[in-house]
C-alpha cells in the first residue's frame, strides 16, 4: 500500500483506571472522518500487560446498565437522519419512506451529488429532509439536532463506531451497518456508550430477517431441533470484480484496502447473527473461545498485478499482503455448543451463507439451495417442507413478508428489518439486536485476525454483557406486543 494510506495516526491507549488494565492499540493510516470517506486503519491486537501478544482484553469492570431487554420510551413518530448515501444508504432511504410513523429529517454524505440523488427518492412523499454534504465532519451537525431520534449509518466500516458513539452521546438511537466495529476497543466503546446513554445501538444485520432464518429461529423456539448442538454460517460471495472496480465500486477503494491489510474473518456477521439468535448467544449462552485459520491468497494479488499492467492506479496493490481466500473460524460456547463461520469474497464460488442448525432432534440447512430440513438420514420432501413452513412461519413474516418481497432489498429481508426496528421504537419495545450483539458479532473479525496471526491459537472471547448473558431473555419474535406500524405501499406505484 502507498504511504498516503498509512501516514497520519499513531494512537496509544494508556491505563484505563476503571477497568485496571493496559491496552495498546496501533492504528496506521487515516483519511477523513466523514460520510463515505475512507479511514484506513489496521489494528494490532489489544493486549493485557504481561500477556502474550494477541491476548484479548479480559474486562473486569461492572456493567453500567443492562441494555438487553431494555425498552426505551415509545416514540409516536421516529425522526430519522441518514449518514452515508453510497452503496447501502439510498436503498434504506427508499424503504424507510414507506413506513408510517416516520419522518426523514436529514440526508448526509460527503459527496453532494449522492445527497441530491437520495433526495429525489423522496419526491412525491411528505418527507422534506435537510441535506448535509461537502465537509468531512458535517454529519456531526445532523447528529447534534434536537429533532432527530434515530441516526442510520451506512458508511465505510472504519467510520461506524466513531459515528455511532457520537450519535448516542448526542442523545440519538443508532442503527449501524455491519460490522459495527473493527477493533475490540471499539466494541467496548459501543457497549459502554449505549449503557451510559441508554440509547439503542442496533447493528443492521439484515440476514437475521431472511425468511428461512426466521423460520428456523421459530422452529428452535418451538423445540423442533431439540437441544442445539452445532451451527454453521458463512459469507461466501465473489466480490473481486466489485472490489477492484475503481469507477463504480466502493468509494476510494475502501473495501479493497480492508482486504489488502487484514487477514481473518473480516465480515462474519451475516452468517453468524442468525446462528447466534438460534443459540441464544448473549441470552442464555455465550461465546467462550475461538480459533481461526486462513488459506493463502491465490487470487487478489494476482488480480492486482494483471490490472497494474494496463493501469498504474493498481500498482500500489501489487505487493499488498492480501487476506487469504478462505477463512474458517470455529467457536466454542460456554454451554458446549460449536459454531463454524467461513468467509471468502475472492474465489469463484456460488453465493452461500450456509445457515446450518443442528440439534438432538433435527437439522436445517439453507445453502446450497433449496433449503432443507431433516430429522434423520433423509431430507424432507417438498410436500413435507410446505407443511413445515405452514406450521412454523413466524408471525412477523405473515404480517409483512409479502409486502417485503414487493419492496425488495435482498429479497425482502431488509424491509422486514427496517419495519421491525421502527415498530419497536414506536411501541417502546426492546430491539431484536442490542449493543451486545453488535459488539460480539463484530468482535469475531479482530479476534480471528489475532488467531490467524498466531498460528490459529485459540483466543478467549470477551464477555460484553459482563455476566448478564446468564439471565438475559431470548429474542422475542412472537409479535404479541407492538406490530402497530403501517406501511404505505402506494408510494411504490
Amino acid at each position: 500500500m502507498g504511504s498516503q494510506e498509512f501516514d497520519g495516526l499513531k494512537l496509544n491507549l494508556m491505563k484505563n483506571n476503571r477497568r485496571n488494565f493496559i491496552r495498546s492499540v496501533s492504528m496506521a493510516g487515516i483519511g477523513v472522518v466523514g460520510a463515505n470517506a475512507l479511514v484506513s486503519c489496521k489494528n494490532e491486537s489489544s493486549s493485557v500487560a504481561g500477556a502474550e501478544p494477541g491476548t484479548p482484553v479480559k474486562d473486569d469492570g461492572k456493567q453500567i446498565f443492562n441494555m438487553s431487554g431494555y425498552a426505551a420510551p415509545a416514540l409516536e413518530t421516529v425522526r430519522v437522519g441518514f449518514i452515508g448515501l453510497g452503496m447501502r444508504g439510498p436503498a434504506a432511504v427508499g424503504r424507510i419512506r414507506l413506513i408510517e410513523g416516520v419522518e426523514i429529517k436529514g440526508l448526509c454524505d460527503l459527496v453532494h451529488e449522492k445527497v441530491e440523488k437520495a433526495k429525489k427518492i423522496l419526491e412525491d412523499t411528505t418527507h422534506t429532509p435537510d441535506t448535509y454534504s461537502g465537509s468531512e465532519e458535517v454529519w456531526k451537525e445532523m447528529c447534534d439536532r434536537d429533532d432527530i431520534d434515530l441516526i442510520y449509518i451506512a458508511t465505510p466500516w472504519a467510520l461506524h463506531t466513531p459515528m455511532a458513539v457520537y450519535a448516542m452521546e448526542a442523545g440519538k438511537h443508532v442503527a449501524v451497518e455491519v460490522p459495527a466495529a473493527k477493533t475490540i476497543d471499539e466494541c467496548w466503546q459501543l457497549v459502554e456508550t449505549s449503557e451510559k446513554t441508554k440509547k439503542h445501538c442496533m447493528m443492521l444485520e439484515n440476514c437475521c430477517y431472511d425468511f428461512f432464518e426466521l423460520l428456523t429461529l421459530n422452529m428452535a423456539r418451538q423445540g423442533f431441533f431439540g437441544d442445539i448442538i452445532h451451527g454453521e454460517g458463512a459469507y461466501i460471495h465473489d466480490l473481486v470484480g466489485l472490489n477492484f472496480n475503481k469507477e463504480t465500486g466502493y468509494e476510494d477503494m475502501w473495501r479493497l484496502k480492508e482486504n489488502a491489510t487484514r487477514n481473518g474473518s473480516l465480515y462474519p456477521t451475516h452468517g453468524l447473527g442468525p446462528i447466534c439468535q438460534v443459540m441464544d448467544i448473549n441470552r442464555g449462552d455465550n461465546m467462550d473461545y475461538l480459533t481461526s485459520l486462513s488459506t493463502n491468497d491465490f487470487t487478489m494479488q494476482q488480480k492486482a498485478m494483471e490490472l497494474a499492467k494496463e493501469d498504474p492506479f493498481f500498482q500500489e496493490y501489487t505487493n499488498a499482503a492480501f487476506r487469504g481466500n478462505m477463512n474458517t473460524t470455529l467457536v466454542k460456547t460456554k454451554k458446549g455448543k460449536s459454531i463454524m463461520i467461513q468467509h471468502d469474497v475472492s474465489s469463484p464460488r456460488p453465493y452461500s451463507r450456509i445457515h446450518l442448525v443442528s440439534g438432538t432432534k433435527g437439522i436445517a440447512r439453507k445453502w446450497p439451495e433449496p433449503s432443507r430440513v431433516a430429522t434423520g438420514h433423509s431430507w424432507f420432501t417438498e410436500e413435507e417442507m410446505k407443511a413445515l413452513e405452514e406450521q412454523y412461519t413466524p408471525k412477523i413474516v405473515k404480517k409483512v413478508g409479502e409486502m417485503a418481497k414487493k419492496v425488495g432489498g435482498h429479497g425482502g429481508m431488509d424491509f422486514i428489518m427496517d419495519w421491525r426496528l421502527i415498530d419497536c421504537l414506536r411501541n417502546g419495545l426492546p430491539l431484536d439486536q442490542d449493543v451486545y450483539d453488535a459488539a460480539l458479532w463484530s468482535a469475531v473479525a479482530p479476534l480471528s485476525e489475532q488467531s490467524v496471526a498466531n498460528r490459529s491459537q485459540s483466543i478467549d472471547v470477551p464477555d460484553f454483557t459482563r455476566g448478564s448473558w446468564e439471565s438475559n431473555a431470548p429474542v422475542d419474535i412472537s409479535l404479541e406486543k407492538g406490530a402497530t406500524t403501517g406501511v404505505n405501499m402506494s408510494v411504490l406505484g
